[in-house]
């Protein structure tokens, strides 16, 4: 039997065939498209039974050339690019493509765990899964929420798990493909070793320079979820997955540099300290932005928690600091 994982070279489905191989799984089925090359560099050092393009994948579902051979379908797949403006793709690729992998899922009795995203509570300040709290401001975020939508519709009729994830701002290892999409703190680790310095946005919503808050969670925290629901197939339901704690922009650059710092042997600097000396700036947030920024979000893990997830997730400081060593790890020199 084989675990399918959709967005295998992605970011998170990397992070979790990683983790998958560390539990001794190796009968997994990568599914992704490769148009884009370069990230066949996340599965490097991952084992996996098979490579199958996210068309033909699906095509080969309709033919029913998967029914007797899956375990489990982790579908991390979709377009995540939150300023695509061709909604017909984005619907097509995040909304059907998604109903049609559940659907046969449902037919077979398989588990199915699938990445949805806080996207769908758009500029809204209060973060629980509940209808009255939804009103995305992009089409990815329409996508996701359409399909929640669709989960919650067949939830009680379900013959095997459906967990759905909200993703709230992730950071950490294999996101180095996603360019301009990539977090904020892989930015900011380039632009200090690059330039010695971090540009964050200006005030908006409410918020001075740099203090616009969001929910980061480490990508490790992310696969720890995901995991403990697959061996725990009872849980069903759609959740949000972040820290449950708001932090900054200002946080995550001062984490980052100090990070830096810490490498090189320097201390730790304040935030004052490094805004005084440039190392911090700001500039304005860039049109496009303008209306479709979430200047806020923050997690609430009532429903995680109640499901039997207790495991305490990596603060900023923390998290950045892994983050940042694993990247100064793949910078260093071979012997």
């Amino acid at each position: 039997m084989y675990i399918v994982v959709t967005g295998a070279a992605g970011f998170i489905g990397s992070n979790l065939v990683k983790a998958l191989n560390a539990r001794g799984e190796t009968d997994i089925i990568a599914v992704d498209n490769l148009t884009r090359a370069d990230k066949f560099r996340n599965l490097v050092d991952c084992e996996v039974a098979d490579y199958v393009d996210k068309d033909e994948f699906i095509l080969r579902v309709a033919n029913g050339d998967f029914d007797d051979d899956v375990a489990a379908v982790f579908h991390q797949g979709a377009c995540s690019d939150t300023m695509e403006s061709d909604g017909r793709y984005m619907m097509r690729n995040n909304y059907r493509y998604s109903v049609t992998l559940l659907e046969h899922c449902q037919d077979n009795d398989i588990p199915f765990l699938y990445a949805s995203s806080a996207s769908v509570y758009g500029a809204g300040t209060v973060f629980r899964e509940e209808r009255a709290h939804e009103a995305p401001l992009n089409v990815y975020g329409y996508s996701k929420y359409l399909f929640d939508e669709y989960v919650r519709r067949i939830l009680r009729e379900r013959t095997a798990q459906i967990a759905g994830f909200r993703y709230f701002n992730v950071y950490g290892p294999r996101e180095q493909h996603k360019g301009r999409m990539a977090s904020v703190a892989l930015h900011f680790y380039e632009q200090y070793r690059r330039e010695g310095r971090v540009r964050l946005f200006q005030g908006s919503g409410g918020y001075p320079d740099g203090e616009q808050r969001r929910d980061f969670v480490h990508v490790d925290d992310v696969v720890d979820v995901n995991l403990d629901f697959w061996k725990h197939p009872g849980r069903s339901g759609i959740f949000n997955l972040g820290t449950g704690s708001a932090a900054p922009f200002n946080a995550v650059a001062v984490a980052t540099i100090n990070a830096c710092r810490n490498a090189a042997g320097d201390p730790p600097r304040t935030l004052a300290e490094l805004q005084r000396d440039g190392a911090i700036e700001y500039a304005p947030m860039p049109d496009a932005l303008v209306g479709k920024y979430q200047s806020f979000t923050q997690a609430d893990l009532t429903r995680l928690r109640a499901a039997g997830y207790g495991s305490p997730m990596l603060t900023v400081d923390k998290g950045v600091a892994r983050y940042v060593e694993s990247l100064m790890s793949l910078s260093e020199p071979r012997s």
